[in-house]
């Protein structure tokens, strides 16, 4: 999954893919470097962001997600977003995955949205919101409270009419978590295997990356397919990343190691 951000602040990519030409421009390198899924987001989540209004989201994806689907029909589209308008007019223009951070729990509709059109839905894990996330994350237990979460969003999901093996799991890395807890979360992710449902994670430059290695975002790669690759090896079947054609190698190497 290559990420794309349509935003003027976020914590990697801010700025760099804010007009419609620059965001497809990225879009297409990134189909090309073999993404699977491109997941556009207009709204930034990165630690002490600040929410944006529903225009300003439509007008920063809608026009995007059409030209992708207009130029590239096979391509799997993912929109990343806590509003389920934008959802709604998402998949109407093509988007075929909603992303939502807040595992349908900041719109109410969005559970609506994704059983009226029968789309796979990304339950995200994250504690407090993204302006407050990072001030002091704290867990009884950290795998069992995600653990609990997941299981109290799967069964409200489905009471909405969603289909079970159309969710996938997001333990939220870097949303509300401690540095610890972002490698704790890496090396336990087996034990979301509970739920039989595909894991996705995002690791990609993060804070908790740049803390160990002491780099700013633009020199974190080589720390992110560090924990790409042991993510896979734990059983994450989705990678959410910037740098699609070096996490691509990775991934091949690691599905032989782990499938030998």
């Amino acid at each position: 999954m290559g990420v794309i951000n349509v935003t003027p602040d976020s914590f990697s990519d801010g700025g760099k893919f804010f007009t419609l030409q620059s965001a497809y421009d990225q879009s297409l390198k990134l189909i090309k470097d073999g993404a699977d899924i491109i997941d556009i987001g207009g709204e930034s989540s990165r630690p002490g962001s600040k929410p944006i209004t529903l225009e300003q989201e439509l007008e920063r994806t809608i026009p995007l997600i059409t030209r992708i689907r207009s130029n590239f029909p096979e391509t799997i589209i993912s929109i990343d977003t806590t509003k389920s308008k934008v959802a709604e007019e998402a998949i109407l223009s093509g988007a075929n995955i909603i992303n939502d951070i807040s595992g349908l729990s900041y719109d109410e509709d969005m559970a609506r949205v994704a059983s009226k059109y029968d789309v796979p839905l990304v339950i995200m894990h994250m504690q407090g919101k993204p302006e407050t996330m990072q001030d002091a994350p704290f867990y009884n237990d950290l795998i069992e409270d995600i653990k609990s979460f997941f299981q109290e969003r799967i069964r409200y999901a489905i009471q909405f009419g969603i289909r079970k093996n159309r969710i996938i799991l997001d333990p939220g890395i870097g949303f509300g978590k401690s540095f610890n807890d972002n490698f704790k979360l890496i090396n336990q992710l087996e034990k979301f295997n509970y739920f039989k449902l595909p894991i996705l994670i995002g690791p990609s430059r993060k804070s908790f990356i740049g803390i160990a290695l002491n780099e700013e975002p633009e020199f974190r790669l080589e720390g992110t397919l560090a924990a790409v690759a042991a993510g896979i090896l734990r059983g994450a079947r989705i990678v959410r990343v910037h740098d699609v054609r070096q996490t691509k190698k990775i991934a091949k190497i690691i599905d032989l190691v782990r499938n030998a």
